[in-house]
């Protein structure tokens, strides 16, 4: 396996967000996290990118692995340089006054001097042609699923082979959600490895190999896509069934 966690345990001050979980996602896979607001999707991807937190200070317990060693004391950039494992965040987090062409360059800042990314760059016009056509533009002036193509396509100029994405769908007009998440499967096809958390349960469902259900920080239902699609339990609190 790629990824293992392995009774993870968090807490922010007297704040418990993950009660000792364990999941792992498979070489080649993509795995969802589905869940509502506050049950400890996002502090799970946090926990493994290894990024400080803005609020009280993080304590830690269980472990992550990642290709079989613990990252525990990895620093984020190293996850990014080294593990070659990206984020992309909640909220995008692009930057508004530069142009999409700027955003996409600052991506490779980290990796080795002299390498040639053209073959890169049109990588991800070929993955995403509207950044293509915007890409003088300041990110700022980009729609909402264009900027989401440009959190996900800066990503992927990190040289990344692990991708994690938080809430991507979010904010996104129903046709732009398809079009992700079509492009998601593609990078999939492409031999991607993909740690999704999504709101969206039956979109993410339908895309995942494997998903797990948390509530309050702990995993209280795993299973195939198609298992817990099928899951009454599941229907009825994240599927409106």
């Amino acid at each position: 396996m790629m990824l293992s966690i392995e009774n993870l345990e968090v807490k922010y001050g007297n704040i418990q967000a993950l009660h000792g979980i364990s999941f792992h996602v498979n070489k080649g896979e993509i795995v969802t996290l589905i869940g509502a607001n506050g049950a400890g999707k996002t502090t799970s991807l946090h926990s493994i990118s290894r990024l400080p937190p803005p609020e009280a200070p993080r304590v830690i317990a269980g472990d992550i692995r990642f290709n079989g060693e613990s990252i525990l004391k990895t620093k984020p950039d190293q996850v990014v340089k080294d593990l070659h494992l990206a984020l992309v965040p909640e909220g995008r987090h692009i930057f508004g006054n530069l142009t999409v062409m700027e955003n996409l360059q600052l991506a490779t800042y980290a990796r080795a001097k002299g390498t040639d990314f053209e073959p890169e760059y049109q990588r991800i016009f070929d993955l995403f042609p509207r950044l293509h056509e915007r890409r003088k533009q300041r990110s700022e002036s980009l729609s909402g699923g264009e900027q989401q193509m440009l959190a996900v396509g800066r990503a992927l100029l990190t040289g990344c082979n692990f991708l994690m994405l938080d809430e991507p769908s979010m904010g996104l007009a129903p046709v732009l959600k398809y079009e992700l998440f079509r492009k998601l499967k593609q990078l999939n096809d492409e031999g991607m490895t993909i740690l999704l958390v999504e709101q969206n349960a039956n979109l993410a469902l339908h895309l995942a190999h494997r998903g797990y259900v948390l509530d309050t920080g702990k995993i209280v239902a795993e299973g195939t896509g198609e298992e817990l699609l099928g899951n009454p339990e599941v229907k009825k609190a994240y599927l409106g069934g």
